[in-house]
C-alpha cells in the first residue's frame, strides 16, 4: 500500500469516527429511547447506532457487525435488507400512500384480511387492524366489553391475565400486563385486571415432576379466579401461547385446551395474544395452530410484516362480530394509521415469501437443532433451565443449579446490566438479558437463521456465561 493510500484510509476512518461522534451527540441531546436508562449514556458510553441490516445481521455506524439474536424485537422474521418487501411498500406508496379504514376500505387491507382469515384457525374470519401489538390488546379488551354489553351483560368488564405477563403499554394493555415495576409509575390503572399464576413449571416445586398435575392446577386457577370474581363480571382471559416475559414459558400439556373449555363454560372470551408467537416464531402461523385450540380473538403484530412496516391486527370469530352487524351498531374504536395501505402491502409480500420459501418448514426442521445446541450450555453452573419453542428460547440463570437458588436484586443488576448485556454486545450478539421475573437470557433469531448462526449464538453465550458467576 502506498503512503497516499494509507493517508486516504486514515482520512476515511477519521471522517467515519467524526460522523459517529456527531450522531451520538445528537442522540444524547435530542433522542428519547424507549425502556432505556437515558442517564446511563455519557461521553464514554455512546448510544449504539445501527445503520444497516443484511440477513441475520446488523451493522453499527462504525461498521461493526452484530448477529441479531432477538430479530429486532421479535419482529424481523425474514431478516434484514430484503428488496421484495421494501419494493412492495414502495409500489403501494406510489399508487395509494394512505387512506383510513374509517368508513372506507382499500384493496391491500381487504386482501390481507382475507388472507389472514385463511391462516387463522376455526372461524376467526374478521380482521380489525391496528398499528401494533399493544393497540391490538387494547382493542381486544374494549371489544370484549362492548360485545358483552350488546348481549345485555353490562357487568362484564374484568380481564384475567397471568403473572409477569407483558401485553403492552397503553393504559388498558398495561393494566393487563402483570409486571409490577412497569405498572407502579402509572397507577391507578384501569380497574378490573385480575392476575393468575403463569406456566413456569421450573419454579413450581409443589408439583414435583408431574407436569400434567401442574397443567391442571394452572388452568384451574383461571376457573377459580372467574368464580371468585363472579362469572357475570368477567369479560375476557388473555394468554400468550408461549409467555414472553419471565423467559419463554411454554404451555404445559393440555393447558390451553383446558383454558378454552373454562372460557366457554362461563361465557368468557379467550384472547390469544400472539404478538410475538405468530408468523413462524413457533413454527406455525399462530400459537393456536401449534397447540390446537380456537380462541375467540387473536391479537398479533410484529412478524406480520417482518418489521418492514408497522402493523398489528385483531382477528375475531364470526360469533363475536355478529352483534356488530346490526345497521345501527359500531365498534366505537379505531386508529388513524391502522391498516395503512403500505403496511398491508408489505404484510402480503411477507406472507407470500413465507409460503414461497417454506419458512415454517425451515423453522420446524431447525428448531430441534437450535434446542439441542442451547442444551449443551446446561453444563455451565449458572444455567438453570433452557425453555421455549421454535425459534423462541429463554435461558434461566441461577446462583446454584442444584437448589435452583436465584439472584437477589443487587446481584441480578450486576450480572445482567453490569456484565452480560455489555459483554454479549461487545462480542457481536444482540439478545435480551432480562429480570422481569428471574434472570434470563432470551433468544429469538430471524427465522432464516441457519446452523451457522446457531453455532455463533451458542459459542458466544458459552464464552460469556462461563464467567457469569464471578461477576456478582
Amino acid at each position: 500500500m502506498t503512503i497516499d493510500n494509507h493517508d486516504q484510509l486514515a482520512d476515511g476512518v477519521t471522517a467515519l469516527n467524526d460522523e459517529a461522534h456527531e450522531l451520538a451527540e445528537k442522540a444524547r441531546r435530542h433522542l428519547w429511547l424507549h425502556f432505556s436508562r437515558m442517564g446511563a449514556y455519557s461521553e464514554t458510553k455512546e448510544i449504539p447506532i445501527m445503520v444497516k441490516g443484511e440477513g441475520c445481521y446488523v451493522y453499527d455506524i462504525r461498521g461493526k457487525r452484530y448477529m441479531d439474536g432477538l430479530s429486532g424485537l421479535f419482529t424481523s422474521q425474514l431478516g434484514h435488507g430484503r428488496p421484495d418487501l421494501a419494493d412492495a411498500g414502495a409500489q403501494q406508496a406510489k399508487t395509494l400512500e394512505f387512506f383510513p379504514l374509517w368508513t372506507y376500505a382499500h384493496p391491500t387491507a381487504i386482501n390481507l384480511a382475507e388472507k389472514l382469515s385463511t391462516l387463522a384457525p376455526g372461524d376467526l374470519n374478521r380482521v380489525f387492524f391496528t398499528t401494533g401489538g399493544g393497540e391490538a390488546v387494547e382493542s381486544a379488551w374494549k371489544l370484549a366489553r362492548q360485545y358483552h354489553r350488546l348481549h345485555g351483560n353490562h357487568g362484564r368488564y374484568k380481564v384475567i391475565s397471568r403473572n409477569i405477563a407483558y401485553h403492552g403499554t397503553t393504559l388498558g394493555a398495561l393494566s393487563i400486563t402483570s409486571i409490577p415495576g412497569m405498572r407502579m409509575p402509572f397507577e391507578p390503572l384501569v380497574p378490573g385486571a385480575i392476575k393468575v399464576p403463569n406456566t413456569n413449571f421450573y419454579r413450581a416445586e409443589e408439583h414435583g415432576d408431574d407436569i400434567h398435575a401442574f397443567s391442571k392446577w394452572a388452568s384451574d386457577e383461571i376457573e377459580r379466579a372467574i368464580l371468585r370474581e363472579d362469572p357475570d363480571t368477567v369479560a375476557a382471559v388473555f394468554v400468550e401461547p408461549v409467555q414472553n416475559s419471565g423467559g419463554c414459558f411454554p404451555p404445559p400439556p393440555g393447558y390451553l385446551k383446558r383454558v378454552r373449555e373454562i372460557c366457554t363454560k362461563y361465557g368468557v372470551l379467550m384472547v390469544s395474544d400472539d404478538t410475538i408467537c405468530a408468523f413462524g416464531r413457533l413454527g406455525e402461523w399462530f400459537g393456536a395452530n401449534k397447540y390446537d385450540y380456537v380462541p375467540d380473538i387473536i391479537t398479533c403484530a410484529k412478524g406480520i410484516t417482518s418489521a418492514y412496516a408497522p402493523l398489528g391486527a385483531m382477528i375475531v370469530r364470526d360469533a363475536i362480530m355478529e352483534p356488530f352487524l346490526s345497521a345501527d351498531t359500531s365498534f366505537l374504536h379505531g386508529f388513524t394509521f391502522a391498516g395503512h395501505p403500505v403496511s398491508c402491502a408489505v404484510a402480503l409480500a411477507n406472507i407470500k415469501a413465507f409460503e414461497d420459501e417454506d419458512i415454517l418448514g425451515h423453522v420446524n426442521r431447525l428448531a430441534p437443532v437450535f434446542r439441542s445446541a442451547l442444551e449443551t450450555l446446561t453444563d455451565l453452573p449458572i444455567v438453570g433451565e433452557i425453555r421455549g419453542e421454535g425459534f423462541f428460547y429463554g435461558i434461566e440463570l441461577v446462583k446454584d443449579r442444584d437448589t435452583r437458588e436465584t439472584f437477589n436484586d443487587d446481584e441480578a443488576e450486576r450480572l445482567l446490566r453490569g456484565y452480560l448485556s455489555g459483554a454479549l454486545f461487545e462480542k457481536g450478539l444482540i439478545c435480551r438479558a432480562d429480570d422481569r421475573g428471574d434472570p434470563v437470557v432470551q433468544l429469538a433469531p430471524p427465522l432464516i437463521s441457519t446452523e451457522v448462526e446457531i453455532e455463533f449464538i451458542v459459542e458466544t453465550l458459552r464464552e460469556v456465561l462461563e464467567h457469569g458467576l464471578t461477576k456478582i
